[in-house]
């Protein structure tokens, strides 16, 4: 996920006590019963409570915008312990675990430009708040060679690190989180379940600034420290979910469960990656296809394409940007980029889709991906447009190339995330609209509607500003 829209390439997460924590989705399996015949008894009691447990689906009420120019984020609400309070959390698909500041946070913010009300989590005001402490599974299992200054009382720290430099640093505690269940069509009941999650206690960069506050990160990767994880070992979901991100409205839908209806075309994700990854096979500009080195996309560790929710804009390898950028500019000559921040930008009177070409984007299983000229542009002012894509490697710290696709191309798009069937996929949708999702347990079919917990005014500040800022320096290069 990015922190800034501008900044973001990749996203790393280091635990203090592990820096290579995996988070690939590989689980050690072990049979858990013998087959005696005390054995056979607890099988059959033990699928009896299987069969017992709430598959149901779960609706996460979002808000924020993911443009530029905008928010630059999606967040949602989620409720936190005993009694349960309010937390807005950035949605991220590029990251792990969930985190939210702690009260004794250094350097946190206290209020956001974003219209919403930050709530520091304080364990010892909820009842059923816990602490982890490092000599318990859920930490050791982040550090295979186990913790050498482990004492039963020490507690099992985090240190998040992200693309932009941007940190979190804390510790895990376990209580329970709230959530909204679906019970009917567009009826929510409360669903609750117990979660280790981070209390942020230092923030670093832009984790403590208002202008983009939020009360922490909730993270939808595939390791088993993230809470879907969490949630569907303990039987309450299913590992499958999805985002419709709407970038003409704002908020959208973030639905946990099996969605049914619209169906999605799917394509597999890379195996034994660290995020949701695919492969991209070639990318079509106006109806050509770039001609670009074959194995652009498909490495030689096969790591392909990163999906993520988290990230603003979209990040292409130098190799395939420049032809890209060339090719869309080609169709309108006479016009001029100017650098503004770390964007290029120019003036453009009239429709962007009529003067610009769409790009399709294709991948494995007869998968594309069609972005269009007014998402991949981004208006700043009357007539003033910024490029949304962006060069990966121009980005970078290291310098390392990778493919990344954010909410540049994923808003206004039904994307479904399937960690059971290791597949991901999306369909052109109105987000804004409804989408169907089926009860495990009954079968039941329940349809699930767009929200959006914006504060309106607080997004039109943020805006403004952001706008204000890059409209003036384009003007100041022209002229």
């Amino acid at each position: 996920m990015d922190r800034k829209a501008v900044l973001l390439v990749s996203v790393y997460l280091l635990l203090l006590s592990d820096s290579s924590v995996s988070s690939t989705g590989l689980f050690r399996v072990q049979r858990k019963f013998a087959g005696n015949a005390n054995s056979m008894t607890e099988l059959k009691s033990h699928d009896s409570r299987r069969h017992g447990r709430m598959l149901g689906a779960v609706d996460l009420h979002l808000g924020g915008i993911g443009l530029p120019s905008e928010a630059g984020l999606y967040f949602g609400e989620i409720g936190l312990g005993t009694p349960s309070k309010k937390y807005y959390v950035q949605v991220d698909t590029g990251s792990d675990i969930l985190w939210v500041n702690c009260i004794q946070c250094k350097r946190c913010p206290t209020k956001s430009d974003l219209g919403v009300e930050l709530t520091l989590y304080d364990p010892n005001s909820s009842k059923s708040g816990k602490l982890v402490t490092c000599d318990q599974p859920f930490c050791s299992s982040h550090n295979r060679d186990g913790i050498p200054t482990c004492t039963p009382d020490m507690l099992c720290q985090y240190d998040v690190t992200y693309g932009d430099g941007s940190t979190t640093a804390g510790y895990f505690v376990k209580d329970v989180l709230h959530y909204n269940q679906a019970s009917g069509n567009l009826q929510t009941t409360e669903g609750n379940g117990s979660v280790i999650f981070g209390c942020g206690a230092q923030q670093s960069g832009d984790l403590g600034t208002s202008g983009e506050a939020v009360d922490g990160i909730l993270g939808f990767g595939q390791s088993n420290s993230s809470v879907i994880s969490q949630l569907a070992s303990a039987g309450k979901i299913k590992k499958v979910f999805g985002h419709c991100l709407d970038s003409v409205n704002g908020g959208g839908i973030f639905a946990i469960g099996n969605i049914v209806r619209p169906k999605v075309k799917t394509t597999p994700m890379v195996p034994y990656q660290d995020h949701y990854n695919v492969i991209m096979k070639a990318i079509e500009v106006g109806g050509t296809v770039l001609r670009l080195p074959s194995d652009i996309f498909d490495t030689g560790d096969r790591s392909g394409t990163i999906i993520d929710s988290g990230t603003t804009l979209a990040y292409l390898p130098e190799t395939v940007f420049t032809p890209l950028i060339n090719t869309i500019m080609s169709s309108q000559p006479a016009i001029n980029l100017h650098a503004v921040q770390e964007f290029q930008c120019f003036k453009f009177t009239g429709s962007v889709d009529d003067g610009f070409p769409s790009v399709t984007l294709h991948f494995d299983s007869d998968l594309s991906l069609t972005v269009y000229p007014h998402e991949y542009f981004f208006q700043i002012g009357d007539d003033a447009w910024c490029i949304g894509w962006q060069n990966s490697g121009m980005q970078s710290k290291d310098g390392k190339d990778v493919t990344l696709l954010g909410d540049l191309v994923l808003s206004n798009k039904l994307v479904v995330y399937d960690l059971e069937n290791q597949t991901i996929g999306w369909t052109e949708y109105n987000c804004s609209s409804n989408i169907q999702v089926q009860d495990e347990k009954t079968g039941s079919i329940y349809s699930i509607g767009a929200h959006d917990i914006s504060t309106a005014s607080g997004l039109q500040m943020w805006s403004f500003r952001v706008l204000l800022c890059l409209a003036a320096a384009l003007i100041n290069l022209i002229h």
